[in-house]
């Protein structure tokens, strides 16, 4: 009976992967264009057999039933799915027969201990690093990668054999991921499926699978608001929503305080219009967090939605800016409508902390007419360190103005040999008609 399950769910995801060709034909699919929605040639039973001899290791059976009935590597989520051979050389063999140590929602607390000899000194033994790793690694086969430092493997022994995990490096807090599907061709099947269904997969796997009514009904029969908090993640894979998925997010917007913001990203995600009231009400709160959530909504927003009226709020709302993240934010909106001038982001400028000068710096990198606001600058290089300049040379260039110059002079030895920051100085000088080596002459 499992047998002639797992034989019509092959037969599914053989069609499945033509149709999801079809409907991806372009390619759009992030890392479809690696693998073309294309399988290798099938292991043989032997060929299989052979390998888990040599290696000591039975495959999960829905994985080895991939290789023998599907392909030997190909199609897959994110850059596709190694074959075993590439699998076997990506996992090191102290990992391949090692103990499974991770499992689904261990604490950070467990996973700092785990991971504790990587982070404790910097100058840590290779043999000390590696075993480690391997431990860490322990009990599961690399299939794939999502690209940088994110891989996928596959769990081989233990209580969550068959799960999918995804790895990235060994960051304190951040244990890996367990996909919530139970074995390889389901998680392989729902790719398919959320591909066909035109979803947002750029993170597939990473969030609750489901429909809409079905996240929906995860959410309302929660026994706690990790589920909840789960169940709403899922439904950013949907491009667009039913009017009755708009209302349900409505209510939590207007109903619960902990999921409003979450619930107003989703709604503007999926209908801006409908979310202008909720986001105008996040940005016009007197709760930081809420300044700055709205501030990342209307910066992951649609460039073609006019921002008109959120414009105006922030640019009103600007002195209770307190962190740079916070400005970065706002810095990314305002620049995108032009709306960053040197007049009111000269608090930011003159800041004394280097780090929201810094950001308010590059946000203003655009400015026109830096020349007429040559005080604001000038205020600038006297009240900030060497940085500032620096700062201010790598983005904004030379600003040609003569109370600036003996600013530029007491650099100058750092940037003359730079044939590229040369020419713009020398530029600047011969734009105030002053001669090529006024800065190597000593003052008088």
């Amino acid at each position: 009976m499992w047998f002639r399950k797992k034989e019509t769910q092959l037969d599914r995801i053989n069609n499945k992967l033509s149709q999801a060709m079809r409907k991806d034909a372009d390619f759009s699919v992030f890392g479809a264009s690696s693998h073309q929605y294309r399988v290798k040639e099938k292991l043989t039973a032997k060929e299989l057999e052979d390998w888990q001899t040599l290696n000591q290791v039975t495959l999960p059976e829905p994985y080895a039933l991939f290789l023998t009935k599907i392909g030997n590597g190909g199609a897959g989520p994110y850059y596709g799915i190694y074959s075993i051979g590439k699998a076997t050389s990506y996992t090191e063999r102290q990992a391949l027969l090692a103990k499974s140590v991770l499992h689904p929602g261990m604490t950070k607390e467990e996973w700092n201990h785990l991971i504790e000899p990587l982070t404790r000194d910097e100058h840590i033994p290779d043999e000390e690093y590696d075993d480690t790793c391997n431990q860490v690694l322990g009990g599961m086969l690399c299939i794939g990668t999502q690209g940088c430092e994110y891989d996928m493997y596959l769990v081989l022994e233990g209580k969550y054999r068959g799960r999918i995990v995804y790895t990235s490096d060994f960051h304190p807090d951040h244990p890996f991921f367990f996909v919530y599907e139970g074995s390889f061709l389901d998680w392989y099947e729902r790719w398919l499926d959320e591909i066909i269904l035109d979803y947002d997969i750029g993170w597939f796997g990473s969030r609750m699978p489901g429909d809409e009514n079905a996240l929906i009904q995860i959410y309302q029969s929660a026994p706690n608001e990790e589920i909840q908090v789960k169940a709403l993640d899922g439904m950013f894979k949907f491009k667009k929503v039913s009017q009755l998925t708009l209302a349900f997010l409505k209510n939590i917007a207007e109903q619960s305080p902990k999921n409003r913001t979450t619930a107003i990203w989703l709604i503007c995600k999926t209908s801006f219009d409908t979310g202008r009231k909720y986001l105008l009400e996040l940005l016009q709160s007197d709760e930081h967090e809420d300044f700055l959530q709205a501030l990342q909504i209307l910066h992951a927003s649609s460039k073609t939605e006019d921002l008109t009226e959120f414009i105006l709020v922030i640019l009103q709302r600007l002195d209770r800016i307190r962190d740079p993240e916070t400005l970065r934010y706002a810095g990314y909106i305002l620049e995108d409508y032009g709306a960053i001038t040197l007049q009111n982001f000269a608090p930011f400028l003159c800041h004394a902390d280097p780090t929201m000068q810094t950001t308010a710096i590059y946000a203003a990198r655009n400015c026109e007419n830096k020349l007429g606001s040559w005080q604001i600058i000038e205020q600038m290089l006297m009240g900030g360190g060497p940085q500032v300049l620096n700062n201010l040379i790598l983005y904004w260039d030379i600003i040609p103005h003569e109370k600036l110059l003996p600013y530029y002079k007491a650099v100058w030895p750092e940037y003359r040999r730079n044939p590229n920051f040369r020419e713009k100085f020398i530029g600047c000088l011969r734009e105030l008609h002053l001669p090529d080596d006024y800065f190597d002459k000593d003052e008088s």
